[in-house]
């Protein structure tokens, strides 16, 4: 029960299954098949995203609960629809004092029934950085105290957040009311307070990432598994749902075999007869490195996307602007590494920054495991750090797969990278360390298989957190070169992909994962489509940016005084790329929300990069003289100059933009796969990071424009976006098993402006049709009106068949034929 294609809804207490269920008829008449759902169960109050579950057996009230959420499914059922929803088996939320499972371990510490549901060392006590100080210093300013005029007493902190309290000192609370230490109460405890700076270093328990608000599962104790997801497999035996989206696999001990576990016990439930049959529908959340491919026997239909996302954009960055932009990056800057180097230090740091308390577990495992076998007792555990500490700073992908006992395939030339790649780093005498705990990860190294398969697994929870911290959210946001090529699941160091490598991408994906999804924007997106695709026309003339960027940083004036040279280039980036297309200057509410959203972006960026703020400690005047540049550029009265250059260059550039736009649109609506439409986006998407990208979504103008209301004024606005999506939708529609198993041709083109087209068949049996699209053509259409070249610039460019480019393309950057018969 593959989808034809989805709409991705985010959910929250403002937007809930009655309103989705509104949207259900809109939807249809667009061609969507299937609602693309964030997490339903119970999240922490107010959750404004739905992955910090608290109780994974109920359906979310704030979301209008089973009731409202049968309601919506019995609306898509009526229109032969279906929904997918998120599942995060990786982590619970554990903050706020909402965790029925977490309360209990708290209450009862390793006696507790749901002990073995989380990841924790119970050599010592738990954990909980729940404080502003130190303890000492918590207890002296009288922000803890007891309460026991609830049905159960309980620790209070700051006069909010209750910890509960073991049971044998209930009594004791309620008897000594007034007179007893409240030092030698916390100590007798299952937990120990502990100041919230100390959780990087000594946290024992595994979390998401940084975020010690969310702690990670033992998905792989059978009870744990069938606990979290009974209410999944309830709800797919009911016909209700129709597949599940996995979050953050790579966080799972054992992601291969738990998807396999999944897929089988899916596949085994019997279904309503009204409710559509065949295989679950399973995709996961995987970062795959350069390089990396999912491997074919996990059981799964494929990823949600983050690769597909990566390889359209890198298809619409002009290769020739690589060395300008790079050129400029550098000068503006003055940062000289190149993303590799800013990778390499970033993984460096966080390792010293952010996880010393699992990086010590890790060498504790590998610790144990040598000391089981002579032949590897004499590796200390100095020697073992030094070594696993220079693989994290190497690692080229999330984790490896190996049990401690076996390893796929796949994970040998991960493995010979990371021995060469570390060879540089280590020290003399040393690489021996490295080539053992290689072969630990391959499954064939010396000693005990439980303590084998322990010491792996930390290893592979701890790369995973270390990639995703150290590239994504602060290489990421240090470097500046061109921002469309730092998002989710990107490889920043490849500036453009070749048609040629395009083409072998989407043959692999036709042929081992025809049913992976396909999408271009997400819930966790830096930059919204639309702003990439932008930012890819600067790629195309990057000597007029270099003048803009150049003319606009004089025109900042004293403003910009303070604020160092990357985070000025970074914003003027960012206020080109997000320029809202109704947003004209004179209008000062416009331009005052509009810094508001780019304040945001800038705050969040500048704390993600670690270099002059951070999440840990602020720097609260850095951030401050930031904002005061952004608030000048941006104000009408101050820097109309500025204003004006800025609103000309998004003019000018606005029809090659258009045109990457479009063709995007176009890649994901033809290519192998199943599409993907993030909320909000069939019209234009200029949205910033995670909280803008969720912003409401104008869904009345949505539908009036599907009904015939005339477009927006202005092109970018996105009106011939969302009619290209209806067109390709209904072509989906009418020509599913095209789509679906169809195979995926490449069109050789030649002549003069070859490089500048993509073109490419889709054949299943008599049934094909033929794409065509525009790449780089930014140098021709800037400045101008037309989002295609004139005729006379293709020259002779012609198909395979002889078909000239310039008759195709003579109107719009994309040409799709109608589906017919392939020739004999």
């Amino acid at each position: 029960m593959t989808p034809r294609a989805t709409y991705r809804f985010q959910f929250h207490k403002g937007f809930t299954f009655a309103d989705a269920q509104a949207l259900v008829g809109y939807l249809d008449s667009l061609g969507i098949s299937h609602v693309y759902s964030s997490p339903i169960t119970v999240a922490t109050r107010g959750s404004m995203h739905g992955y910090d579950v608290v109780d994974p057996t109920e359906i979310n009230p704030e979301l209008g609960g089973e009731e409202a959420f049968r309601s919506l499914v019995a609306e898509l059922r009526a229109r032969g629809m279906g929904i997918i929803i998120d599942i995060v088996p990786n982590h619970m939320g554990v903050a706020g004092g909402e965790n029925l499972y977490w309360n209990d371990v708290l209450r009862n510490g390793r006696s507790s029934r749901y002990a073995s549901f989380f990841d924790i060392d119970w050599s010592r006590k738990l954990l909980l950085p729940l404080l502003g100080a130190p303890l000492p210093e918590t207890l002296a300013d009288g922000h803890i105290a007891v309460d026991v005029s609830g049905d159960e007493p309980a620790v209070v902190l700051y006069g909010e957040q209750r910890v509960p309290l073991r049971p044998e000192d209930h009594d004791f609370v309620r008897d000594n009311a007034e007179g007893y230490e409240l030092s030698s109460l916390l100590e007798r405890q299952h937990y120990r307070l502990g100041w919230w700076r100390t959780a990087d270093d000594v946290l024992n328990w595994r979390r998401f990432f940084t975020i010690s608000e969310l702690a990670g599962l033992r998905i792989e104790d059978p009870e744990v598994f069938e606990a979290t997801h009974a209410l999944y497999f309830r709800l797919y035996g009911e016909g209700l749902i129709d597949g599940v989206r996995v979050d953050h696999v790579d966080g799972l001990t054992d992601p291969a075999g738990y998807c396999r576990l999944l897929r089988t016990r899916l596949d085994a439930i019997s279904r309503p007869e009204s409710a559509p049959q065949g295989p679950a529908y399973i995709i996961i959340e995987k970062i795959l490195g350069p390089g990396e491919a999912l491997a074919a026997d996990w059981g799964v239909n494929g990823t949600s996307g983050y690769d597909f996302m990566e390889q359209v954009s890198a298809l619409l960055h002009d290769p020739a602007g690589e060395a300008p932009m790079k050129d400029l990056w550098r000068a503006f800057s003055g940062r000289e590494l190149d993303f590799h180097q800013e990778e390499l230090l970033a993984r460096q740091e966080m390792l010293d920054w952010a996880f010393t308390g699992q990086l010590d577990a890790c060498v504790a495992a590998f610790e144990a495991l040598a000391r089981s076998r002579d032949e590897t007792a004499g590796l200390t555990g100095g020697m073992l750090r030094r070594a696993i500490r220079r693989m994290l700073w190497v690692f080229p992908v999330y984790r490896t797969y190996g049990t401690g006992t076996a390893a796929p395939s796949s994970d040998a030339g991960i493995r010979d990278t990371v021995r060469q790649r570390a060879a540089r780093f280590t020290p003399p005498g040393e690489g021996m360390v490295v080539d053992r705990i290689l072969d630990w990860l391959a499954g064939t190294g010396p000693g005990d298989a439980g303590l084998a398969a322990r010491a792996v697994q930390r290893f592979q929870q701890l790369s995973a957190p270390i990639a995703a911290k150290s590239v994504e959210d602060t290489a990421f946001y240090r470097y500046g070169l061109l921002l469309s090529r730092t998002d989710v699941g990107f490889d920043a160091a490849r500036f453009a992909l070749p048609a040629t490598e395009f083409h072998r991408l989407a043959m692999a994906r036709a042929k081992d994962f025809p049913g992976a999804m396909l999408a271009t924007a997400t819930h966790d997106h830096k930059r919204g489509e639309d702003v990439r695709a932008r930012l890819a026309v600067l790629g195309d003339i990057p000597d007029m940016w270099r003048e803009r960027v150049t003319q606009w940083d004089r025109l900042a004036g004293a403003a910009a005084e303070g604020v160092d040279a990357a985070d000025r280039y970074m914003l003027y980036q960012t206020l080109f790329g997000a320029w809202p297309p109704e947003l004209q200057v004179p209008d000062r509410a416009g331009l005052d929300a509009f810094a508001d959203r780019i304040v945001a972006w800038q705050q969040k960026a500048l704390r993600e990069a670690k270099l002059r703020s951070s999440w840990q400690a602020p720097q609260e005047a850095y951030e401050q003289r930031c904002e005061t540049l952004v608030r000048t550029l941006l104000d009408p009265a101050d820097r109309s100059g500025f204003l004006a250059d800025l609103q000309d260059l998004v003019s000018m550039t606005s029809s090659a933009a258009l045109g990457n736009m479009l063709v995007q649109v176009a890649l994901r609506y033809t290519m192998p796969g199943v599409p993907d439409l993030y909320q909000g986006c069939e019209l234009a998407d200029f949205s910033l990071v995670d909280p803008d990208n969720r912003r409401a979504v104008d869904y009345e103008q949505r539908k009036g424009l599907l009904a015939g209301a005339p477009a927006p004024d202005d092109r970018l606005a996105g009106g011939g976006k969302l009619r290209l999506i209806r067109q390709l939708l209904q072509l989906r529609r009418h020509n599913p098993d095209l789509f679906a198993q169809g195979s995926y041709l490449p069109v050789t083109v030649s002549g003069p402006r070859a490089d500048h087209v993509l073109a490419f068949r889709r054949v299943h049996g008599a049934e094909q049709f033929l794409c065509v699209v525009v790449l780089h053509c930014g140098q021709v259409l800037v400045p101008g009106d037309r989002c295609v070249p004139p005729p006379e610039w293709w020259g002779e460019t012609v198909l395979e068949d002889g078909s000239p480019v310039a008759e195709l393309l003579a109107q719009s950057p994309v040409f799709v034929s109608e589906a017919g018969s392939a020739p004999a």
